[in-house]
């Protein structure tokens, strides 16, 4: 891997084709929604090739709600993983993942326990975020059926930001929260790519400006905005949500095509954190579970320290890029105004 100057930071090419998940090789996402009648909420599914991918992951907040991610410590057992689910429903919706593992068990992929083909153990990692209620029926919560569905809906073309999957009921510091996504290409031709689903008790927004903290890493040109206008920042009365006590987590995965140890992803998905402080203040808070996977799709000898340094760099700020774009996609709401409708002037 080739870097610039003293301080190990990476050359960057740009962003990938279509400046998501998807610009790694061999990653699939799909999503699924239920909204109306009660519902609002969903499924986001990550899929790395059928070989799995190595993964670890970093969990901060006092408020997490997570699923096989003790399997992630280098001291264990499996090596690979074979799915990474993140959901609404909070508690309840920990039940979607095990529709993603009846599909991948009934195609043959998972952690072999037998002789045969379909003697297999699909490893699949998740978290929640919380949205119990803000569709109006506290327990329409995502279930295996729900979980199936993103599985199936699974591409590798692109992925669909905003208001969709595990973002449908997102909130972020009193606006609508949502799914973003973002890659960048190292001059190794390396891929980097985060995925976030945003659900914030701290603020995307800074108070003074009314800028999004996240685009300020990003890429030149990539988000085209505009410093919004004052009288809009002083009508803009910051995070609340009456009559409930705010509990929030904000998920991220972040891929990468270069080749790491489970140790490796660990220290990944670390960093990959900072990026998400960055991006939403504060964060990590007691009624946080900021929960970040980072997979690992490489063959090969594994990055030097020196290398992984500079892809912990560049995962922080495709973090920090994914986050702003999930709050920018979002849809306008009644339970919870848009970045958009509120902010006009910044994407004018």
């Amino acid at each position: 891997m080739v870097f610039s100057g003293s301080m190990s930071i990476p050359t960057v090419v740009g962003t990938g084709p279509t400046n998501s998940l998807v610009d790694v090789a061999g990653i699939r996402v799909g999503q699924a929604q239920r909204r109306g009648d009660g519902w609002l909420t969903g499924v986001t599914v990550v899929l790395p090739p059928p070989g799995g991918a190595v993964a670890g992951v970093d969990v901060r907040g006092g408020g997490p709600g997570t699923r096989e991610t003790d399997l992630l410590d280098p001291r264990k057992l499996v090596e690979r993983i074979h799915a990474v689910v993140l959901t609404g429903g909070s508690a309840f919706g920990l039940a979607a993942i095990d529709g993603v593992v009846g599909r991948l068990a009934d195609a043959g992929i998972g952690y072999p326990i037998g002789s045969q083909p379909h003697e297999v153990v699909p490893i699949v990692p998740g978290a929640v975020i919380f949205d119990l209620g803000r569709g109006g029926n506290f327990r329409s919560t995502p279930d295996p059926a729900l979980g199936a569905a993103a599985y199936d809906a699974a591409v590798d073309t692109h992925v669909d930001q905003g208001s969709v999957g595990a973002g449908t009921g997102a909130h972020a510091g009193g606006l609508a929260g949502g799914v973003g996504t973002a890659s960048i290409v190292l001059s190794s031709g390396h891929t980097v790519a985060a995925l976030a689903v945003v659900n914030a008790a701290g603020s995307a927004v800074d108070p003074a400006t009314g800028s999004l903290y996240g685009s300020e890493q990003g890429l030149p040109g990539e988000f085209g905005l505009h410093r919004p206008d004052p009288a809009e920042v002083e009508r803009w009365v910051g995070p609340s949500e009456p009559g409930r006590f705010n509990f929030n987590t904000t998920l991220g995965v972040i891929v990468t095509d270069a080749s790491l140890t489970k140790a490796g992803c660990g220290g990944l998905a670390s960093a990959a954190q900072d990026g998400l402080a960055r991006a939403l203040r504060p964060a990590h808070t007691i009624t946080d579970g900021d929960t970040v996977f980072a997979l690992s799709t490489g063959d090969g000898a594994p990055l030097t320290g020196r290398d992984q340094r500079g892809v912990q760099i560049v995962a922080a700020d495709c973090l920090s890029r994914a986050i702003a774009h999930g709050v920018l996609a979002a849809s306008d709401r009644a339970e919870a105004r848009s970045y958009q409708a509120l902010f006009p002037s910044a994407v004018r």
